[in-house]
């Protein structure tokens, strides 16, 4: 701005009109604000140091250990400060406070808590999808983000055998997938505060605890929930479950709901899938499958017939995060009736009312979240860039790395649970005192960190349990686990 004549600068700044004086703040914000746009030669060496460091942690992980007790000291006394960091000191603090402490989700030799892995091709998904910022929830915003998802809910669907009728959603996880089809059951049924004490629902102790969550979550507090038996393989008892059903309903209950595990995280177990469908439609309950952890194993000619009713189920659950290997953060629920789950989740806002007129049907209307990430894509991309027997291959090879340790271990002496149905196996060393030998001898795996294994209490008893789910884990991985067994059982006292 020039002063006029006889006038200082300043005095010409005093004189500005309002708008002036906004538009020259603006200005000053903008020189500022412009640090979060940074130039390409900051975003490649940013980059390259990024990259770097994800190629040196992967070529390493081989000769990581699954499991690092350690503290995070420097982490804790970093405080968040108006000026900039280095981004080599924000990267060494990830490398040794957050990538090496703890377990290492990572690992081909964890075999805790059904681990996965993440596959780069996902990681480079993710990138691209927070890069390009596209909203995923809604067509009109991002028609081809969107046709994405829809296309691996459908993939997702013929696994299942599902109709063209069918639909659903890709969450964050099992959690709120599980939490979205008992929502969407108990809308279409109506329950609510007039009959919700009359309802029932049927589950055994194997149920994931994500499943009571979701029933305390959706308000279902005082339905009365009915724990069927199980069988020795700690698969629901049937004909438990009918004896259940028929004094329920001659006491003038409405059997409402029916969870099966196909793949339960203790065991991996497999509920009888075909007789339940029978006894839900018998009953006229509403028929859910919490497939999670087991559902991608119906992709495998020798698996798949295990999972024979699911196609007759009203709502599953699959987990791309567990039997695709993809980074957490990605569930699935599915609905045989698409409508169902609609008329449970769709609701319309003025503000939106650009974004309506559209055939494909937005995530944000089949599900809980509204603002949610473009998650499909860390799905998409990698099943184009594989092909689907890569996966099929993976899980093959991890159900005969299964059967391989629990041939194993039973050679070594130890106790077993029941054959693997899927790819989970039970051990513990016999004896007196069985729970304190195998915390004992538990701990010290832990402590040695090499490998990583859980335990479980069935039927009050203490096991250990080995979950052989990574895409990484490789008869190599397997070997080492049993090496370090052997090892650190003559250390038990």
């Amino acid at each position: 701005m020039t002063p006029e004549p006889g006038k200082s600068f300043n005095d010409s700044q005093q004189n500005s009109s309002p708008t002036e004086d906004i538009i020259r703040q603006i200005s000053e914000l903008e020189k500022v604000s412009l640090n979060l746009e940074p130039d390409v030669a900051f975003r490649n060496e940013i980059s390259t140091k990024a990259s770097s460091y994800v190629n040196d942690y992967l070529d390493s992980l081989a000769n990581m250990k699954a499991y690092v007790d350690g503290e995070c000291a420097h982490l804790k006394s970093l405080k968040v400060g108006d000026n900039p960091k280095q981004f080599d000191d924000l990267l060494a603090i990830l490398k040794d406070e957050v990538n090496r402490v703890g377990i290492n989700s990572s690992s081909g030799a964890g075999f805790a808590y059904v681990p996965s892995g993440g596959i780069w091709a996902s990681s480079v998904a993710d990138m691209l999808a927070a890069a390009t910022n596209r909203y995923a929830g809604v067509y009109f915003s991002s028609p081809g983000a969107v046709i994405i998802e829809n296309q691996m809910i459908r993939w997702l669907s013929s696994i299942a055998g599902y109709p063209q009728t069918a639909h659903g959603n890709l969450t964050s996880g099992g959690s709120i997938a599980n939490l979205t089809a008992i929502q969407t059951a108990r809308d279409k049924y109506r329950i609510d505060s007039t009959n919700v004490k009359k309802a029932v629902i049927y589950f055994t102790g194997h149920a994931h605890h994500c499943i009571h969550k979701a029933v305390h979550i959706l308000g279902l507090d005082e339905i009365i929930q009915r724990t069927v038996r199980m069988d020795s393989e700690f698969r629901m008892d049937s004909d438990n479950l009918e004896e259940m059903m028929l004094r329920d309903v001659e006491e003038g209950l409405h059997p409402f709901l029916v969870v099966a595990t196909a793949g339960t995280t203790d065991t991996g177990a497999i509920d009888p899938l075909e007789k339940i469908a029978d006894l839900c439609e018998k009953f006229g309950a509403w028929f859910h499958v919490d497939a999670a952890y087991g559902g991608f194993f119906m992709l495998l000619e020798e698996t798949g017939k295990k999972f024979k009713g699911v196609e007759r189920s009203d709502s599953l659950v699959m987990d791309p995060h567990k039997g695709m290997f993809l980074p957490f953060g990605v569930g699935a629920v599915l609905v045989r009736d698409g409508k169902a789950l609609l008329e449970s989740n769709l609701e319309r806002a003025s503000y939106m009312q650009d974004a309506l007129g559209y055939d494909e049907i937005s995530p944000a209307d089949s599900g809980i979240e509204l603002t949610r990430h473009f998650r499909g894509l860390r799905m998409w991309l990698p099943l184009h860039l594989h092909g689907v027997n890569a996966f099929r291959t993976n899980l093959r090879e991890k159900l005969l790395l299964a059967r391989y340790f629990y041939g194993e271990i039973k050679d070594m002496g130890f106790e077993t649970g029941p054959e693997p149905e899927l790819s989970i196996v039970l051990f513990r060393y016999p004896g007196n005192d069985k729970e304190r030998v195998n915390k004992q001898l538990l701990d010290l795996i832990r402590v040695d960190g090499r490998v990583l294994f859980s335990s479980t209490t069935i039927n009050g008893e203490f096991w250990i349990r080995c979950a052989i789910m990574s895409f990484r884990s490789h008869l190599r991985e397997v070997r080492l686990a049993l090496d370090v067994i052997r090892e650190n059982v003559k250390k038990v006292r």
